[in-house]
């Protein structure tokens, strides 16, 4: 059950950062002709990054052995943190996201990864818990595109401070998920 949580508690937080950047694009008057293009260039970089993060995760996980899960707690929690302090980094980020909504070539992949930072460090701590890489690859990905595409279409109408909170709810998310990864491997669950 502990399992469940910790995937939920993973998985939310991402979703909740990919609908800000998507409120963003929509706040900024994103085209509609744009929406569908922007939304798949996100989920490949929301669902792929995290591929990258688990393989990495996966290796370092092995070596470390049983101090895996408490490593992989610390790294979510850094993430957390680092999410809860992201308001001042927010313009940047509206800044690569209106650059990735007409980007072509490597300009995509160069903002791609800029954006999914994020997710490069939640797939090394996937991979240190040895979580199910294709079930969650697949949940990644679907969370992330109706995130963009919700986003964009309901963007314009929310305030900047909606999008702010929004952004340190996923923070405070991914440090519940951190200390449930603790209790699970201390319960031995």
């Amino acid at each position: 059950m502990l399992r469940i949580l910790t995937i939920a508690g993973i998985l939310l937080p991402l979703t909740i950062d990919t609908f800000v950047l998507g409120t963003a694009l929509g706040a900024a008057g994103i085209r509609k002709q744009d929406r569908l293009r922007t939304s798949l260039i996100l989920t490949a970089f929301e669902a792929g990054m995290p591929l990258v993060g688990f393989l990495g995760g996966a290796a370092i996980g092995a070596a470390v052995g049983g101090w895996a899960n408490y490593l992989a707690a610390a790294v979510l929690a850094v993430i957390g943190v680092l999410m809860l302090r992201s308001g001042d980094h927010d313009e940047d980020d509206e800044k690569k996201l209106r650059l990735l909504e007409s980007a072509r070539g490597w300009s995509i992949v160069v903002l791609g990864v800029g954006i999914s930072v994020d997710e490069l460090a939640v797939g090394f701590g996937i991979g240190l818990l040895r979580l199910p890489l294709l079930l969650l690859m697949v949940l990644i990905a679907v969370q992330a595109f109706l995130a963009a595409q919700l986003g964009m279409r309901l963007g314009s109408r929310l305030a900047e401070n909606a999008r702010q909170a929004a952004g340190r709810i996923a923070g405070i998310l991914l440090l519940v998920a951190a200390l449930l990864v603790v209790v699970e491997h201390v319960a031995g669950l």
